[in-house]
């Protein structure tokens, strides 16, 4: 708002400049555009026409921020080379990112099937009700069939009275639903490509820190730019030290190369990998499925 505000206040000297000085015209009538001066909507901060020698708009109030344009068109399973660091941001040579594994085409229908497959398979569907085979209670007849002037009832434990069975309730069951292996695998392979065309895949030597504490993490994290929750992918077993050290820190998770899924690299912005975990991965994208 004050960036706004500026920028009227800017305008209205503009066009109060002796050589662009507008007539008075009577209360209730709208704005006059001479032919010498420049057309001006104040109420939304638009210009039509502007002087040549005048910039309507200071520099001060626009982005100086570059925006980043790819090179190249993506989703076309071209071999990329990454660089590859670790957490003291020290250079460890490069490595070759497979393009069928982390160039291929964005499709966020797949996206949102795996993502949906993985939410219901991992409901435990514990949760259950008693039918009136199952409540407590006597099975004697309340009263007489007749006579009572009150409705017919044959036990107390239906569904109708307090402490009573619950009709058409739930059971436990799978919430799991079918998706293919193939489906599923390209769905990670989108979910890898999304991260490195945003330049949010790093790829580290190795996650070794130097003790288990966590400011440790918190230092390296605060390193990285543009970063608000990480995933650090290791190839084999996660180091004890690593793990006590992330621990605590609800913004930076640890999983294995076995582990890694959709789900998980959507809830992060950042995806930092080891060269062993990016090697198992693409050993595991190129393994022929079972049928």
């Amino acid at each position: 708002m004050r960036a706004l505000a500026r920028a009227a206040s800017l305008l209205r000297r503009a066009a109060a400049s002796p050589g662009h000085a507008a007539q008075r015209r009577p209360s209730g009538a709208g704005p006059r555009l001479d032919k010498n001066s420049p057309a001006l909507c104040f109420s939304g901060y638009s210009t039509l026409l502007a002087p040549a020698n005048e910039v309507l708009i200071p520099p001060e109030l626009l982005s100086s921020r570059t925006v980043w344009t790819p090179d190249r068109e993506l989703g076309q399973y071209e071999d990329l080379v990454a660089r590859v660091t670790n957490f003291h941001n020290e250079d460890k040579g490069f490595m070759v990112l497979d393009g069928d594994v982390f160039d291929v085409p964005i499709r966020k229908d797949i996206v949102h099937r795996v993502v949906r497959w993985q939410l219901a398979k991992r409901q435990q569907g514990t949760h259950s009700t008693k039918t009136i085979s199952e409540v407590s209670g006597t099975g004697r007849k309340p009263y007489k069939q007749k006579g009572t002037g009150r409705a017919r009832h044959g036990t107390l434990r239906s569904c109708q009275f307090r402490g009573g069975a619950t009709m058409h309730g739930p059971k436990p069951r799978s919430h799991a639903i079918k998706l293919q292996k193939k489906v599923r695998r390209l769905g990670l392979k989108i979910a890898l490509s999304a991260r490195t065309a945003e330049g949010k895949l790093l790829v580290f030597e190795d996650l070794e820190v130097p003790s288990h504490k966590t400011k440790n993490i918190v230092q390296y994290i605060s390193q990285m730019e543009d970063t608000k929750k990480v995933l650090l992918v290791d190839g084999g077993d996660i180091d004890k030290k690593l793990k006590l050290a992330t621990q605590n820190l609800h913004y930076v998770n640890v999983l294995p190369s076995i582990g890694l899924n959709v789900y998980s690299i959507l809830q992060h912005d950042t995806l930092v990998m080891t060269r062993a975990a990016i090697n198992r991965i693409v050993e595991r994208m190129h393994t022929p499925i079972n049928r």
